[in-house]
């Protein structure tokens, strides 16, 4: 295996060229958009938690660490698949690039579920949007993410049928590259939030 080949999973993967920013640079406005808003949305979170840490403390105890890990591993997992449909098309290998896309796809769709199937957990439990501060706060970041997630999925299918169609190759992927960089980052924004609602309590 030379420097410029890394394995994941099997085969080789040629690492994305140096001296360059993935991607496009529309997609890091939007990603630098999408950084600052939440950006905002986390200072809010610890205004609030400073003026009601028993709030939060008792808050986050009444969440689903369990359904919480399911979602970040279904975000974690999504993006792997599609950073391994980013490294194969870049060798060429379109019909594994494609297959490995299908996966991040099927998965980022178990993100909407899996929300869905908590939101009915915490009303069950009680918790819903006028239950206090707590829950007002992660209702307004959790649901912004997941119009940022949803956007995501939609870039997915975009990008799919694109592919479908040949409209990548080894020679040309940024499209695909750029949604890479979008889902990571929406992944990042997931991680954060799971740390601040499910973990540090």
């Amino acid at each position: 295996m030379t420097a410029n080949t890394m394995t994941v999973a099997g085969p080789d993967f040629e690492e994305a060229p140096g001296g360059r920013i993935p991607g496009n640079k529309g997609i890091w406005v939007g990603i630098c958009c999408e950084f600052v808003e939440f950006l905002v949305l986390f200072v809010v979170y610890f205004v609030a938690r400073a003026h009601f840490p028993e709030a939060f403390e008792k808050g986050a105890e009444g969440l689903s660490t369990t359904l919480g890990t399911v979602i970040t591993l279904v975000m974690i997992s999504s993006s792997f698949c599609i950073a391994c449909s980013t490294a194969l098309i870049r060798v060429g290998r379109r019909r594994a690039s494609i297959a490995w896309l299908v996966g991040g796809l099927v998965l980022a769709l178990g993100y909407p579920l899996a929300k869905i199937i908590e939101i009915q957990w915490n009303l069950a439990h009680g918790i819903d949007g006028q239950a206090g501060i707590f829950s007002g706060v992660y209702y307004y970041l959790t649901f912004n993410h997941m119009v940022h997630a949803v956007w995501g999925i939609l870039g997915i299918l975009w990008v799919l049928a694109r592919h479908l169609a040949g409209g990548y190759s080894a020679d040309d992927y940024s499209g695909l590259e750029a949604l890479a960089c979008y889902w990571h980052a929406t992944d990042i924004i997931w991680l954060v939030i799971f740390s601040f609602f499910y973990v540090l309590v």
